[in-house]
C-alpha cells in the first residue's frame, strides 16, 4: 500500500509540473520597415493580388505555365518534400501519447553442471538446460514536464508550413522563368525578322550599287562595303535560328518535356502586362511574399528548437508498467494467474556531468535561433530592395523605349534620305551604310528594351507578391 501511495504522490506531481514549458513563444523581429519604397509607380487597388493567369494574358503561355507547375520536376521533388514534413508533422502531433511495446520469445540455456543454477534446474526438471517462454507487453510513457511535445510540436509545424511557403516561392520562380523564357522567343523571333528585313533593304542596295559598278560611277570599295553590311545582318539569321531552338529546348524541359518546338502566336508587341501595380506599404510584403513568410516560419522553428535544447538538460520521469506470461514449461506458458508477470517503474534522470554537451547544444541552438532571425530580416530587406529594383527597371525601360521609336522614325527618314540623295550625288555610299547600320542596331536595340520592359514587369508582379494564386 505503501507503495502505490508514492506512486500516486509521484504522478499527482508530475502532472502538476507538466504545465512547465521551458522554451519562449515566438515574437517577430522589429524589422523597421521604410515607409514608402524608393521608387514609386501608379497604383490600382489590390491588382497585385490577381491570379497569375489574369496577369498574363496569352493563352499559349497559360498553358505552358501550367504544364510547368503541374510537371516541371524542381516542382515534383518539393511536392514530395511537403509529404515528408507532412508525415512528420502528424507524428509530432502524437508526441504526448505513450509508446506500447510486445515482446514474445523463447529462449534455451545448458547450465554449469557445478553452478547453482544448473544444479537446482537439474533436480527440478531432470534436463540439463533451463527453457525460458516469455511474453511480455510494456507501456514508456515520459512525463512532458518541460513541455518538450508542444515544442516538438511547433518545431515540426513551422517546418511544414516553411516548406510549403518554399513550394510556393518555386512555383513563383517557375512560372517567372517560363514568361521570361517565352517572351525571350518572341524576341527572337523579331530579331529574326529584323535581320531578314534588312537582308532585303541591303540587297537591294547592293543591286543598285552593281549597276552603278559596272556603268564605273563607283568603285570596287564602295561595292564590296556595301555586300559586307548585308553580310551583317546575314550573320543575324543564324545566330537568331540557334537562340530560338537553344530557348525552346530550355522552355520544354522547364515545363517537364523533352526538348521541341514551342508554339507561340502573336509579336512582342502584342504582350502587354499590367505594369498598375499596388506598390503599397512595404510590410504588406509579410502576408504575400513567399520567401519572407518561410525566412519567418523558419524563426520559429529555430525558436522551438532551441526550447528542446534547453528542456534537454532538466530532469525527464517516465512510467514503465509492464504485464507478461514467463514460465520454464511450454505448456504452462499462458496458465494463469500461474505464469502472470506484473512490473511498475517510475524513473526520474536528471544529467549530471556530459561533458557540457547539453550546455553547449543548447548554446549552439540559440545562435541558430539568431541567425535565423537575421537571415529573416534579411529577406524581408531584399524583398524591399526588389521591389525597388523592378519600379525603376519599369519605369526607365518606359522611357528608353520612347526615345527609341523616335530614333527609328528618324533613322527610317534617314535611309530613304540618303538613297535619294546618294542616286542624285549628293551623298557617299557610307552615308546610305552608316544609316542603314544604324537602324537595323536601333531596331534590335528596340526588342532588347521590350524585353527588359516585360521582364521587369514580371519581376515586379512577383516581388510584391503575386504569382501562385
Amino acid at each position: 500500500m505503501k507503495i502505490k501511495y508514492h506512486i500516486v504522490i509521484t504522478l499527482s506531481s508530475i502532472l502538476m509540473l507538466s504545465s512547465c514549458v521551458v522554451g519562449k513563444k515566438y515574437t517577430r523581429t522589429d524589422l523597421k520597415t521604410p515607409e514608402k519604397f524608393r521608387e514609386e509607380v501608379a497604383v490600382t487597388g489590390d491588382t497585385v493580388l490577381l491570379p497569375w493567369k489574369t496577369y498574363y494574358k496569352d493563352p499559349l503561355l497559360v498553358q505552358l505555365i501550367e504544364k510547368a507547375l503541374v510537371k516541371n520536376n524542381e516542382v515534383l521533388v518539393a511536392v514530395k518534400n511537403m509529404e515528408q514534413l507532412d508525415l512528420s508533422y502528424k507524428q509530432a502531433k502524437l508526441a504526448l501519447l505513450p509508446e506500447l511495446d510486445l515482446n514474445v520469445g523463447a529462449a534455451r540455456s545448458y547450465q554449469s553442471k557445478n553452478s547453482l543454477n544448473g544444479s537446482l534446474s537439474s533436480q527440478i526438471t531432470n534436463k540439463d538446460y533451463i527453457d525460458d517462454y516469455n511474453a511480455t507487453l510494456k507501456l514508456s510513457w515520459e512525463a512532458d514536464i518541460w513541455g518538450k511535445a508542444a515544442l516538438q510540436k511547433r518545431d515540426a509545424k513551422a517546418s511544414y508550413f516553411a516548406q510549403k511557403e518554399n513550394l510556393s516561392a518555386l512555383k513563383t520562380r517557375i512560372i517567372v522563368q517560363v514568361a521570361k523564357s517565352y517572351f525571350n522567343l518572341l524576341g527572337l523571333d523579331e530579331q529574326l525578322k529584323i535581320a531578314v528585313k534588312n537582308i532585303e533593304l541591303s540587297t537591294n542596295t547592293l543591286e543598285m550599287m552593281k549597276l552603278q559598278f559596272k556603268s564605273g560611277a563607283i568603285s570596287s570599295l564602295a561595292l564590296n562595303q556595301t555586300e559586307a553590311q548585308k553580310k551583317t545582318a546575314e550573320l543575324l539569321v543564324p545566330q537568331a535560328k540557334a537562340n530560338i531552338v537553344v530557348e525552346e529546348n530550355a522552355l520544354q524541359i522547364l515545363c517537364g518535356e523533352y526538348p521541341d518546338v514551342v508554339t507561340r502566336t502573336g509579336s512582342l508587341n502584342e504582350e502587354e502586362l499590367n505594369t498598375e501595380l499596388e506598390a503599397g506599404v512595404p510590410a504588406i510584403l509579410l502576408s504575400r511574399r513567399p520567401d519572407v513568410k518561410a525566412a519567418e516560419y523558419a524563426v520559429m522553428s529555430a525558436t522551438a528548437k532551441t526550447g528542446l535544447a534547453k528542456a534537454q538538460m532538466y530532469p525527464a520521469f517516465s512510467i514503465n508498467p509492464s504485464i507478461g506470461a514467463n514460465t520454464f514449461q511450454f505448456e504452462n506458458w499462458f496458465n494463469f494467474p500461474g505464469s502472470l508477470t506484473k512490473s511498475l517503474a517510475v524513473n526520474l534522470a536528471q544529467p549530471i556531468f556530459k561533458r557540457r554537451s547539453l550546455r553547449t547544444a543548447y548554446e549552439i541552438a540559440s545562435i541558430e535561433q539568431e541567425k535565423a532571425a537575421i537571415e529573416f530580416k534579411q529577406s524581408f530587406m531584399t524583398a524591399v530592395g526588389e521591389v525597388s529594383n523592378a519600379m525603376a527597371k519599369v519605369k526607365y525601360s518606359d522611357e528608353r523605349l520612347e526615345t527609341a521609336i523616335q530614333k527609328a522614325e528618324s533613322l527610317v527618314k534617314a535611309i530613304s534620305d540618303s538613297s535619294l540623295l546618294y542616286k542624285s550625288g549628293m551623298a557617299s555610299y557610307l552615308d546610305v551604310i552608316v544609316a542603314q547600320n544604324s537602324a537595323l542596331q536601333n531596331d534590335l536595340d528596340i526588342v532588347n528594351i521590350k524585353l527588359e520592359k516585360l521582364n521587369a514587369s514580371i519581376d515586379l508582379y512577383r516581388a510584391l507578391g503575386g504569382g501562385v494564386q
